[in-house]
């Protein structure tokens, strides 16, 4: 398989204009997948399904987005990405038309599925501008990127919760369909042509498959901070589908607004990221992780204890929110010192272990609760959370032991 050639001519840096619309498409792209999180309950009562049923939504939604990044993702190597994201952003599009005119669960099921298949968009995006930044705004692009997921779910369970509760949950995906249609119609505009590349050596799409195994198998670095990254990632949606189940609950008697305004404690998110994101690239990527994993837990620490009232909770929830985005960004930035002809392919396994640590926090979270309640989601989201600061330990302590052999 053959790269560009190496006097190909270097694309341009983004301007801090092309960033933030960048930034605006992702946030608008990743909301779809988190409306139902503060809504989950009041969905599963009008279909007439139960908690751990109701779970499967989020569960296969984030199972396809894992297979669609497997097969889909390493095209962005050899393919503009550009032209990647018009058209998966269009296919999001139509699944959310889907989920809008659905009358059973099997068919929003399937179409909640399929848009998470065609969720490609906000994990090309990153691989394309790190290309184009300079080396020293690495950490605070990929940071600026990263917020914007963080917006985009910020605004999905904040918007879904309130819209939810003074009109019904369906009104929520007519109006993320009209947002995505402004966006399929926006986005040739927000994101640049790419310059023309030299043309490459036609690869077998199978060949092109096998390489995301076979890069991944010469990366251990890239498998630790995907495993990282996945038990994060499958705290992230334990923790938020579990509580909107928790504080709905007859017992705690709020309502799909409370979760939807408790979810604004999100927002800390988008201002301490970028600065942790500057942060790490001070004190670099794998000590950064570290840090943040040990503040993680000890915020995770007191989800039970203070989890019986909106007030008690905002504590460990803004402690969370603080730090854990940025196990993400540097988890990525470890990804995105490599070459750059084989980041995206790197990036597709890191997605992709995000993302089945995402549906397996889905469906364990949803279940666990519908078991033992709240107290056995803390409990999973602590030992979630102990791997991952065990594992964080370890990539650093690796990391340091190599760089000590390269200096000798």
């Amino acid at each position: 398989m053959s790269h560009p050639a190496p006097d190909a001519p270097s694309p341009a840096l983004l301007t801090r204009t092309q960033e933030a619309a960048l930034a605006l498409t992702i946030a608008v792209v990743t909301a779809n997948a988190y409306y139902i999180h503060p809504i989950i309950g009041d969905v599963a009562r009008a279909f007439g399904v139960g908690e751990a049923e109701i779970g499967l939504v989020p569960a296969l939604n984030q199972l396809a987005l894992a297979l669609g990044i497997l097969l889909l993702l390493p095209l962005g190597d050899f393919y503009a990405n550009r032209r990647l994201c018009l058209i998966f952003v269009a296919g999001q599009t139509l699944c959310l038309g889907g989920m809008v005119l659905a009358q059973d669960f099997v068919l929003f099921a399937a179409a909640s599925t399929l848009l998470g298949f065609c969720t490609i968009a906000p994990y090309l995006i990153p691989a394309f501008a790190s290309k184009r930044v300079a080396p020293e705004r690495l950490g605070q692009v990929t940071a600026k990127l990263t917020a914007a997921v963080i917006f985009g779910i910020l605004v999905a369970r904040m918007g879904a919760g309130i819209i939810a509760e003074y009109a019904d949950w369906h009104a929520v995906y007519v109006g993320a369909f009209a947002l995505m249609a402004a966006v399929t119609a926006f986005l040739p505009i927000a994101m640049r042509s790419e310059r023309a590349a030299p043309k490459q050596a036609q690869a077998r799409y199978s060949a092109l498959i096998a390489s995301v195994f076979s890069l991944a198998a010469k990366h251990p670095d890239m498998r630790l901070s995907a495993a990282i990254q996945g038990l994060n990632f499958a705290i992230f949606t334990a923790s938020w589908l579990a509580l909107a189940l928790h504080l709905t609950s007859p017992a705690m008697g709020y309502g799909t607004d409370d979760v939807g305004y408790l979810a604004g404690v999100a927002a800390i998110s988008v201002f301490t990221t970028p600065r942790l994101g500057r942060w790490a690239d001070r004190v670099g990527a794998r000590k950064a992780r570290l840090t943040v994993a040990a503040v993680q837990l000890a915020g995770i620490a007191l989800f039970y204890p203070l989890g019986f009232s909106i007030g008690g909770l905002l504590v460990p929830l803004l402690i969370v929110n603080m730090v854990g985005p940025t196990i993400d960004v540097t988890g990525r930035m470890t990804l995105f010192t490599l070459a750059p002809e084989i980041r995206t392919r790197l990036t597709t396994s890191y997605i992709v272990a995000m993302f089945i640590g995402g549906a397996i926090g889905s469906a364990a979270g949803t279940a666990v609760y519908d078991w033992s309640g709240w107290g056995g989601t803390c409990a999973l989201m602590f030992g979630l959370s102990l791997c991952v600061l065990g594992l964080s330990l370890h990539a650093e302590r690796r990391w340091r032991r190599l760089q000590s052999v390269k200096t000798d």
